[in-house]
């Protein structure tokens, strides 16, 4: 069997993230520098080899002192680890299993995977669409920065949910 190489669209994917702040509220951030590819036997995604890299520096949150500050040795330290990536060990067509690495601190994840399709574009490319969702701990990637409010909240919590709606084109 054919084996298809499928490289991540940027132009039409975006990677997100959800984080709780002072745990009543929801900061909402993105990254703009990022890029991927698939390999595949045939055009069946099960079994598919996924890696994903994310550049730090590009967080955006839409605070240019909160992108700082997570740019800083506080969270990414964006200078000495410039980026993070995952690698898949195994896809089942519904769930992701992977390696994410972030500082140099490397732990498997398991991420929810929506297939939503094949399609030919106007131009004769053959794209794919995956929407990927799941949760990390942001401590176990030495992302602990901590504060704790007067009356005692949490300034952000340890639960990141990530949200990855990406688009791929088949080389």
């Amino acid at each position: 069997m054919a084996t298809s190489k499928w490289v991540m669209d940027p132009t039409h994917s975006e990677i997100t993230f959800k984080v709780k702040h002072m745990m009543i509220s929801t900061v909402t951030g993105h990254f703009e520098k990022f890029g991927g590819e698939i390999e595949t036997e045939g055009d069946d995604f099960s079994g598919a080899k996924t890696t994903v890299t994310v550049e730090t520096a590009s967080i955006n949150t839409n605070n240019a002192d909160r992108d700082g500050h997570l740019q800083s040795n506080d969270f990414f330290n964006a200078e000495e680890y410039p980026e993070m990536k995952f690698v898949s060990k195994s896809f089942d067509g519904e769930k992701l299993v992977g390696d994410l690495t972030i500082r140099e601190v490397t732990k498997e994840v398991a991420l929810d995977v929506e297939f939503n399709g094949i399609a030919v574009d106007p131009y004769g490319q053959t794209k794919s669409g995956f929407e990927v969702t799941g949760e990390i701990n942001r401590k176990e990637f030495n992302l602990s920065w901590s504060a704790v409010t007067e009356a005692g909240s949490i300034v952000v919590s340890d639960k990141v949910k990530v949200i990855a709606n990406v688009q791929f084109v088949k080389q």
